[in-house]
């Protein structure tokens, strides 16, 4: 019996974390590097999304971060159990503000880059910052901030901050739960 109301706590401890973060992403519509217009969550609803989000310099330096591990995992699919997960990845430079100015400079940067592998997953950002700083408590621009998204758009897991490897075990371990 101790064992079964234990289990039954953890499941509810993790549908009452879920629940508190079971808000829909509000729309944002980006383009990417191939010029095609893209709008979350309404564009990418045929799966599981990881969408990460910067709005300045030392928020998309961090968000860089996240990259190249999750390239390795969701795209290249490099660990032993990772050909179970298939999921949408979106990266989302924000230019707003001022910044909107350096849009079309930072789009042609990238472009002259090597890194084409990327061009699928990047998503150009250019308009006002609300609603995302208020909807989605984005209120430290130093920091990323990424969103587990479900099919229907609600967030399902949220973090703020560099990559880290506890980080991407709760991202498998929801991903394992939905399957």
């Amino acid at each position: 019996m101790i064992k079964y109301t234990s289990i039954v706590l953890t499941l509810l401890g993790g549908f009452i974390s879920w629940g508190c973060l079971a808000q829909a992403f509000p729309p944002l519509e980006g383009e990417n590097l191939s010029g095609q217009q893209i709008t979350i969550p309404a564009d990418i609803s045929d799966k599981v999304s990881l969408v990460g989000m910067a709005y300045s310099k030392k928020s998309e330096d961090a968000l860089k971060s996240w990259y190249q591990p999750m390239y390795d995992k969701f795209v290249l699919k490099r660990g032993i159990w990772d050909s179970n997960y298939d999921i949408n990845l979106l990266f989302v430079p924000m230019f707003t503000g001022a910044k909107k100015m350096a849009y079309e400079q930072s789009m042609n940067k990238m472009k002259e880059s090597n890194r084409k592998d990327l061009y699928p997953y990047l998503l150009f950002y250019k308009g006002n910052l609300e609603p995302y700083v208020t909807d989605l408590d984005m209120n430290n621009k130093a920091l990323p901030y990424l969103f587990l998204l479900g099919k229907n758009g609600e967030i399902l897991w949220s973090t703020k901050g560099i990559y880290t490897p506890k980080k991407i075990e709760s991202i498998e371990e929801i991903l394992d739960a939905l399957q």
